[in-house]
């Protein structure tokens, strides 16, 4: 570039992305109207140590003129500001290499961050992985903070003082500091010097925790973490958790960016350095903190486009499309920042304000398979080292190769940096040869399914690759978009990123999308980001109260004390009043539920007055969940303001209009659908405003590759951005007689699951009740006009494939009098249901007049009737005792909702025998409510169903509606002689003509006996299930209709076929199921049911998976507890120890195999019931010893503050879970009731009672089963170990 002509007091702008693998640094420079920007390796020790000083350092040399050595330090004398994003902390998280760490909690609650919401991350994973612990250790703090209830509920005992929130507290026990520093200097004696403290109900009183900090400081501790502090927000786990992760991660950064100032010279002190955050906003280094720069690169990118493109290039709200190496990172602008308050990133969430930035697992580095007659793409990536096949490395196929084949990556502009002496292009040939043999695969398997089908090229597979790579991308941009209903296609997408531009036009053209826009700096666009960033300070605290004039006046005091703070932390780093905006929010929710808003005042700048938070709040709620709540107060949670430093640093360039012709850099063969196409190439910087480039075409943005498709065009906007405008053309897929399209069978797959998940966010969206909003109580799934399961989201497993029983029967039913516009409801077990609480919404959906499809939607109703509130009676014995049993009704007739008959019908059960008068539903409005949340839902898949005809037409789309059944049906088969093989091979269980035979069984506490005949024919891949031999009909209620085996089948055989296949019909066709007539699973139409789909399906499931040798026994229960009175209802399942696997140990404190729901947090459970929480925690060594160890179970002590009824509904109290193999079982569990004269009560597995104030309900769940003998030696070296621990205990007494 040369030296560079400057003014003496000229100075340099750097704005810096230090990602994963690439550093980016952008520069403005005086006299330079376009800057200069610079990639760099961001780890490259050979020659420097640290990728930003580096990129620091080359510039000022250019600028200056002057050599500047690495080993002396920057000058700072020519640079006026550095701001920089950076992944360290990500890295960190990501690797599990922060600083070690020690966790502080409220005794009773040691393992509470580790068990969290009990929820598995993967339901169909038997080994139930879950992210590492970030904390070392765990002390227990003595000390215990209680709300005081507003229900007459109180004891009276310590001293009563006014929270933060306006809540009243009373301090029962204060912090004792004399047993807490020996711990703490314990903690400092192993080498932990950094504390996350977490305290109950800290957000509302923070003063024992700042007591624990002032001790921990006064004894050494580098670093304390106080959740009060960082996040003032009620629910103790997410608080905790972020609390954790800043204690983790803030040491790193420190040392980090102490590191970096330090390779300045002293006048770094008159530089402004500033770092970017999670929310967007910029922060100095001594504010730079772990929690809030976990997204920190990503934030650059978003103001990037957000402050380039939003009312410069366009009106239309914009969705940012970050494409990577080995994920995409998605997320929306339409004029202001969408920030979310909590996020879960490398299994750790996160609460503070942060920008919603969705990320799915697809880039260019994601693996590409051939598996069971589909194209797969991900969710696994081939990573940097080796990379894809093309980077010289022994990789294997990825996103990239596909690229590469396809033209849409050229060679000679992509650097030469690999081979040996890493100066070798891309290896297009070794490329090739990959795709050649994969080819060979793909063409010798669709041969075998139909001999006339035609071979695919290498080329096609290519494509049809990077068509399933787009889909995979397009999900989460659905799922961001219209869960908050917003249409996609009304928006323009944002493309940047160096994969991105490969793929924009497709993916704006599957999305219904008219516009994309390349920025011109879209290679670096997260570094240019920083340039465009105002500096952030916020401020927040709780505030609990009902929204009215009261609490508007109490709100804004603490409004304004907040913005004073604020203004002031502003004013501290040099920014003037007029420079300084601000905005202030409260955090609004309606009574009974969870679902708060982060409501913005908008002032009016012609009186200056602030709006309604209450108007806007219902306006909002509305838009996102489409219903308002009538006559149902509305609660104040938080008052948060926020501070904006404005500082205007970097603006976009206009250009002059350009009339000159355009210049063709060369031409290159790029395969599009329609084959390989003659292309241009153009290079940005040749390009001026005004141009048009018609496509197909390719322009090289720097080291970015636009695409540019046929039937689009490329227009160059005034500043120098390209804006492609595309033309839609309707998707031509012909069905072909025998045999599915491979490429689009991945793509239907991926858009029928996408239809049953969007459902699911529109039902819990559009819910009210606990149940289904917060604890995902539900399913919603998508069916064939036979109503065979065509895709079922993973929602809750007992539901899964349980459905289709009830299609089916509503089908048989009703037979032709069915209309558009009906919509039926169900929750009888005779009439294909689970048990009477799971209410079944179904909707026929029509295509002129003909029935192709059924959508429906299941969701657990906390009250439904019965003998006992919240419907889950232990000691019901017949169905009409459980409360209203609906086999068959039309909720709604031809579009009219038929509220008069459902409310009868909830109110009023009806029962043969006229003399029972059993209760009707305790909660007829939240019934009514989330009914209208599943006719929403419903109809929602109906609208995305009807899209999907329009886009591909109504044969099309029936046709691979059989096709994705057809390809689970391989996928279980080939499952199935798998297992055959391996269980053959290690015992003699070979029958006649090649089957397999294998017998199980295991029984209910009562004596009750699943029994199970397993036969595999290992030529076919078809098993039958043969149930003959199961105990009768019980007189209880754990009888489980069957389809609650059938849903335990599908979900056993999900689980050991370990491959993403979509659950459908297809996954039961190799499977037949036998289950006798008047046994407990497939009982009478009056027998009671209710534990039989929360405690049976369990117990088939063990049987199954026994049967399989898959794993031992988990808990085998749900332990169902329900109290209340006639005021309120609660319910919860309780998880416990999962079993351990040939290969793996069990895992604690988790939701077990058919259920996946979420336990309330320990503060909201103690604010809204009357409550109070003594323990919560692991139940040690409750499971089973073997090699693998099962897990344990969990402990949860409740104490009841008034009178209220409770029940309880569990299994696994009398016999135990069992090991595998030679395993030891997992423990039983058991409960107790405390009462008030300390007798302890054992209360059996199911049982009702009335308790008192001041009585405790003391659950402990089961363990897991242990799996595989211990071998002798390991055996004897323990026994050893343990004798010498008694010498040394011996010798020490």
């Amino acid at each position: 570039m040369g030296i560079l002509k400057r003014k003496e007091e000229e100075k340099l702008r750097f704005c810096i992305d230090r990602g994963g693998t690439f550093t980016d640094v952008y520069a403005e420079i005086p006299g330079m109207s376009d800057g200069r920007d610079l990639k760099l390796l961001s780890v490259d020790p050979a020659n420097y140590e640290d990728a930003p000083v580096e990129g620091i350092r080359r510039i000022l040399e250019e600028f200056t003129g002057e050599k500047i050595p690495r080993t002396s330090k920057i000058p700072t004398n020519k640079i006026e500001w550095i701001r920089m994003g950076t992944t360290v902390a990500t890295n960190a998280l990501l690797e599990r290499k922060g600083e070690r760490i020690a966790l502080c909690v409220t005794r009773g609650f040691k393992d509470l961050l580790q068990i969290g919401n009990q929820a598995r991350p993967n339901i169909f994973d038997l080994t139930v992985s879950k992210p590492s612990n970030l904390y070392e250790e765990v002390i227990e703090v003595d000390e215990r903070v209680q709300l005081v209830a507003g229900d007459g509920g109180d004891d009276g005992l310590g001293s009563m003082v006014k929270g933060v929130s306006g809540e009243l507290v009373r301090v029962v026990k204060p912090v004792d500091e004399q047993g807490l520093k020996p711990l703490l200097k314990g903690l400092l004696e192993r080498g932990i010097s950094c504390l996350a403290v977490v305290l109950m109900h800290s957000y509302t009183f923070p003063q024992h925790e700042l007591a624990v900090e002032k001790l921990a400081l006064g004894l050494g501790f580098r670093h304390v973490s106080l959740s009060s502090s960082l996040t003032p927000m009620v629910r103790a786990v997410p608080r905790g958790l972020t609390a954790s992760v800043d204690a983790y991660l803030t040491p790193v950064i420190k040392e980090y960016l102490s590191g970096f100032m330090s390779k300045f010279d002293e006048g770094l002190g008159k530089v402004n350095v500033l770092f970017m955050q999670s929310d967007g906003g910029l922060a100095p280094e001594n504010r730079f903190s772990g929690h809030k720069a976990v997204l920190s690169g990503p934030a650059g990118g978003v103001v990037g486009y957000s402050q380039t493109l939003f009312g410069l290039e366009t009106e239309k709200p914009l969705i940012g499309f970050d494409m990577g190496g080995t994920s995409t990172d998605v997320s929306r602008y339409a004029g202001s920042y969408e920030q979310v308050l909590e996020t879960q990133i490398a299994g750790a969430i996160i609460q503070a304000p942060q920008l919603d930035i969705s990320t799915v697992a697809a880039g260019g580095g994601s693996k590409l398979k051939f598996q069971f007659g589909a194209f797969r793409v991900g969710p696994e990536s081939v990573g940097a080292h080796p990379g894809p096949v093309c980077y010289r490395k022994g990789g294997e196929l990825a996103v990239t190769d596909a690229n590469l084949v396809l033209g849409f990556v050229i060679p000679d502009y992509f650097p030469s940096i690999f081979g040996p002496k890493e100066d070798q292009p891309l290896d297009i040939k070794a490329t090739r040869e990959e795709f050649e043999k994969l080819a060979n695969q793909i063409n010798s398997y669709r041969k075998s399914q139909d001999s006339s089908a035609k071979d695919m090229t290498v080329e096609e597979i290519a494509l049809g690759f990077v068509n399933v790579a787009n889909e995979t991308m397009c999900r989460p941009i659905r799922q961001l978009t219209e869960m908050k209903g917003h249409e996609t296609r009304n928006h323009a997408l944002a493309c940047f990123g160096g994969a991105g531009p490969q793929h924009a036009c497709a993916i704006a053209r599957s999305l219904g999308m008219k516009e994309v826009f390349v920025h011109r700096f879209c290679g670096i666009l997260s570094a240019y980001g920083m340039g465009l960033a105002d500096v952030v300070e916020e401020a927040q605290e709780p505030y609990s109260a009902v929204y009215g004039p009261d609490s508007i006046l109490e709100a804004s005091h603490r409004e304004a004390m907040l913005l004073k703070q604020v203004r002031q932390k502003l004013q501290e780093q040099g920014f003037r009043e007029e420079n300084i905006t601000t905005e202030t929010y409260l955090n609004l929710r309606y009574e009974g539920t969870d679902t708060a808003i982060m409501v913005k005042k908008h002032v009016n700048e012609e009186d200056g007055s602030g709006s309604d938070y209450a108007v806007e709040f219902v306006k909002l709620f509305q838009q996102e969940y489409g219903f308002k709540l009538q006559n149902r107060n509305i609660l104040v949670c938080d008052v948060r303001v926020r501070g904006i430093g404005v500082t205007n640093i970097l603006k976009p360039q206009v250009l002059e209009p350009t009339s000159g012709t355009l210049e063709v850099e060369g031409h290159y063969k790029v395969y599009f659908g329609n084959g390989w196409l003659d292309t241009p190439l153009f290079k940005l910087d040749n390009l001026g405003c005004g141009h048009i480039i018609p496509g197909p075409a390719i322009i090289m943005n720097g080291n970015s590759t636009v695409v540019v498709e046929p039937q689009c065009k490329a227009i160059i906007t005034k500043y120098g951005n390209i804006k492609i405008e595309i033309e839609s053309n309707t998707s031509t897929v012909k069905v072909a007689e025998k045999v599915a399209d491979v490429v689009q069978l991945s793509i239907f797959n991926h858009r029928f699951m996408g239809i049953a998940e969007q459902m699911g966010r529109t039902l819990q969206r559009t819910s009210i009740s606990t149940n289904i909003k917060e604890r995902l109580d539900f399913s919603c799934a998508l069916f064939g006009p036979d109503g065979g399961l065509v895709a079922n989201a993973p929602h809750v497993p007992v539901h899964l494939g349980a459905m289709s029983s009830t299609v089916r029967w509503q089908l048989n039913y009703w037979g032709e009098n069915l209309n558009e516009g009906d919509v039926l409801v169900t929750n009888h077990p005779s009439a294909g249901g689970s048990h009477l609480p799971d209410i079944t919404v179904i909707t026929p959906v029509f295509d002129n007049e003909k029935l192709v499809f059924f959508v429906a939607s299941r969701g657990h109703h906390a009250e439904i009737g019965g003998i006992t509130p919240g419907s889950m009676p232990p000691f019901s014995k017949s169905i009409w005792e459980e409360g209203a049993a609906i086999k068959a009704f039309k909720l709604v007739e031809k579009g009219i909702f038929q509220e008069e008959g459902i409310v009868n019908l909830l109110q009023f059960p009806g029962s043969d025998e006229a003399a029972h008068k059993i209760p009707g539903t305790r909660r007829l409005q939240d019934n009514l409510s989330d009914l209208h949340a599943q006719v929403a839902a419903n109809q929602r898949g109906i609208s995305l169903i009807k899209e999907l005809i329009e886009q591909y037409g109504l044969e099309t789309v029936q046709a691979y509606m059989t096709y994705v059944q057809l390809n689970a049906e391989e996928a279980v088969r080939e499952m199935l002689k798998s297992v055959a093989a391996r269980v053959s091979s290690q015992s003699d269980k070979f029958g006649e003509n090649n089957n397999v035979t294998i017998e199980e069984e295991d029984s209910m506490d009562d004596g009750s006996v699943i029994h199970l005949k397993l036969t595999i024919d290992s030529n076919k891949g078809e098993a039958f299930f043969d149930f003959s031999g199961t105990s009768p009909e019980v007189y209880g209620n754990w009888n489980a209709p069957e389809a609650v085996t059938a849903a335990a089948v599908i979900y056993c055989l999900r689980c050991l076929v370990d491959v993403d296949i979509p659950l459908n019909q297809g996954c039961l066709a190799p499977v037949g199921i036998h289950i006798p007539k008047g046994s407990f699973l497939s009982p009478s139409e009056k027998a009671a049911v209710v534990g039989g789909n929360v405690l049976t399906s369990q117990r088939v499931t063990d049987v199954v998976l026994t049967a399989f040798q898959a794993c031992a026994c988990s808990q085998g229960c749900m332990n169902n507890l329900t109290f209340g009175d006639n005021t309120f209802g609660y319910y919860e399942t309780i998880g416990g120890g999962s079993g351990a696997g040939p290969h793996w140990d069990g895992t604690s404190g988790v939701q077990c195999h058919m259920t996946n729901t979420r336990m309330t947090d320990p503060e909201i459970f103690e604010q809204r019931y009357p409550v109070l929480l003594h323990k919560f925690g692991l139940r040690e060594n409750s499971g089973g010893s073997g090699l693998h160890k099962g897990g344990d179970g969990l402990v949860r002590e409740i104490e009841f503050r008034r009178p209220v009824i409770v029940s309880i509904l569990s299994e696994r109290r009398v016999l135990a879970p069992k090991g595998l193999k030679g395993g030891k079982d997992g423990a039983r569990g058991a409960n107790y009731l405390i009462t008030r004269d300390k007798r302890r009560i054992y209360l059996g597995g199911k049982n009702t009672v009335e308790v008192q104030a001041g009585e405790i309900l003391e659950i402990l769940t089961p363990g897991g089963g242990g799996a595989m003998a211990v071998p002798r030696v390991v055996a004897a070296v323990k026994l050893a170990v343990a004798v010498v621990s008694a010498d040394a205990a011996y010798l020490a007494v």
